[in-house]
């Protein structure tokens, strides 16, 4: 891992679905670099096991479903009570259909709202419990966009539906708050080896990789390096934008 020593001392980073793959990937990164992280994720063995040897004061992990919206409530004020602030938001959680993914003309209504609810709306309601605090101390907010959004895959209509909205969303309150010293940035990954890519077949990670001009899948610790420079100072003068993290498979 390459980072930068003590960059977010003393900052409270709080990340959702954290307790594998890229979310907990981006929790390593900022306890790395010195800050405190404040973890959910419905899989609470996961996050036990991935950080609950961490002091108190410089991990919080919550077990709970982040499309409630009383969990995220809760969450939010556990984080609050724990460390006084929050300086970071990176809103990762997020949901194919999966195995329930069809074409659209077989989709499922149940479905395509399961999907917005938990790429979608999670984002929007715990950017909500955090907007006002940051209004007054300024901040960074990094939601989880994919690039499915751009290139629109076959059999995922509602997932891109979903994280395209990510992006307006992202582009909306980046406009809000920008003179508030708060920004507001997406991140877009392609292929990253989490273990959503455990049920493809070695043939569909073929077509992926041969798909890919970078020509490799990347890991997990690739997206958490770009998250950390949103978050950082370094990009105090980038709002509103979507970054790309897919090898080249789609060029803006």
């Amino acid at each position: 891992m390459v980072c930068q020593a003590r960059r977010f001392e003393g900052k409270t980073i709080v990340i959702t679905g954290a307790g594998n793959g890229i979310g907990a990937a981006t929790a390593q990164r900022f306890l790395a670099e010195g800050a405190r992280v404040a973890l959910i994720d419905r899989e609470g063995e996961a996050l036990a096991a991935g950080f609950g040897q961490l002091a108190p004061d410089r991990c919080l992990i919550v077990a709970g479903d982040c499309t409630d919206a009383g969990v995220l409530q809760g969450f939010h004020a556990r984080t609050r009570a724990t460390f006084g602030h929050i300086d970071i938001l990176f809103n990762n959680v997020g949901q194919s259909g999966r195995e329930r993914a069809a074409p659209f003309h077989e989709s499922q209504e149940e479905v395509w709202r399961f999907v917005l609810e938990v790429s979608l709306f999670t984002a929007m309601r715990l950017a909500r419990l955090v907007v006002p605090e940051m209004r007054e101390r300024g901040g960074r907010i990094i939601n989880m966009s994919s690039d499915a959004a751009m290139v629109g895959d076959a059999g995922l209509a509602d997932y891109a539906a979903a994280k395209m909205g990510i992006v307006g969303f992202t582009r909306a309150l980046a406009r809000e708050l920008a003179p508030h010293r708060v920004t507001v940035n997406a991140v877009a990954p392609g292929a990253i080896r989490t273990r959503a890519h455990d049920t493809l077949a070695p043939a569909v990670l073929d077509h992926i990789t041969v798909g890919t001009p970078a020509g490799f899948i990347a890991e997990p610790k690739d997206v958490a390096g770009v998250v950390a420079f949103l978050a950082s100072e370094d990009a105090r003068y980038i709002t509103g934008q979507t970054v790309l993290i897919d090898g080249g498979r789609w060029m803006l």
